[in-house]
């Protein structure tokens, strides 16, 4: 098994649900990057999903935006993305690491090259939102072939058929968008989110994150009810954006503070 399906057949033994934060790599500085994903861990975190900066993040809503361009800024591309998950697994070897971005760079370094390089770093797997089930089966098949597993995302308007696609190829879990738009939008429907699970579950066998609109300790913990695990991104790039520009240690503190306290609600 992958380290992400270790990790979320852990979870599921010990009752838990899994805790699953984003940040961008090379937002508020490149420096930041791995001593954030550390932080995200002491703060209780399951598994990392590490933004690829891009320049047109269309799932994307301004926050995350944002810190994209934050880090276009500091010429924080894929490759730099890699080297950081380098540096991460020198003292962490357990946390699993998904890249989440866009298709443009990985086609750009060749999807071979970048499949042997994630595999070289650690990198657990890829959620590369322009990519369609239907058209990157050969890609899904080579990641696992490397241990890395390929997940999707779906959303409030996908078809019984689109679900079923993904539930051929996915592995580690799928990522299920709660709301209709971009990155932290709108407000969470409960009930809209647990109608929603039944269907999914019916054509995928992986566990089911949940993400977009997630924002504290109360609504991840109600989500949770109905999941797996729960994603959250936009909120802890605000966390970031509130601290002082350029200080380490209180980006450090803001982002595992807030981390430990979904944790804890999560645990509850």
């Amino acid at each position: 098994m992958s380290r992400i399906q270790n990790t979320m057949a852990a979870l599921a033994a010990s009752n838990k649900k899994g805790l699953i934060p984003f940040i961008t790599a090379g937002d508020p500085a490149p420096e930041l990057t791995v001593p954030l994903m550390h932080a995200l861990v002491e703060g209780g975190a399951d598994i990392i999903e590490l933004g690829v900066p891009f320049s047109d993040p269309m799932a994307d809503g301004p926050v995350i935006q944002r810190a994209s361009e934050r880090a276009l800024q500091f010429g924080v591309g894929l490759r730099d993305v890699l080297q950081f998950v380098r540096e991460f697994r020198q003292s962490n070897q357990k946390t699993p690491v998904v890249l989440m971005g866009y298709a443009n760079p990985i086609e750009r370094m060749g999807q071979d090259a970048f499949i042997a390089k994630a595999a070289e770093v650690g990198v657990d797997g890829v959620l590369v939102v322009d990519y369609p089930p239907e058209e990157c089966e050969e890609f899904a098949s080579k990641m696992q072939q490397q241990g890395m597993d390929t997940i999707f995302l779906l959303a409030p308007t996908s078809t019984d058929e689109r679900i079923a696609q993904v539930g051929k190829i996915a592995s580690g879990y799928v990522y299920y968008v709660s709301l209709k738009g971009v990155t932290g939008s709108g407000a969470l429907d409960l009930d809209a989110v647990a109608a929603m699970i039944p269907r999914i579950k019916k054509h995928v066998s992986v566990p089911v994150g949940v993400g977009f609109g997630i924002r504290d300790g109360a609504t991840a913990r109600a989500i949770s009810t109905v999941s797996d695990a729960v994603v959250i991104g936009s909120r802890i790039i605000q966390e970031l954006e509130n601290t002082p520009r350029g200080d380490i240690v209180a980006a450090v503190a803001a982002v595992k503070s807030f981390i430990s306290g979904v944790r804890q609600a999560l645990d509850e």
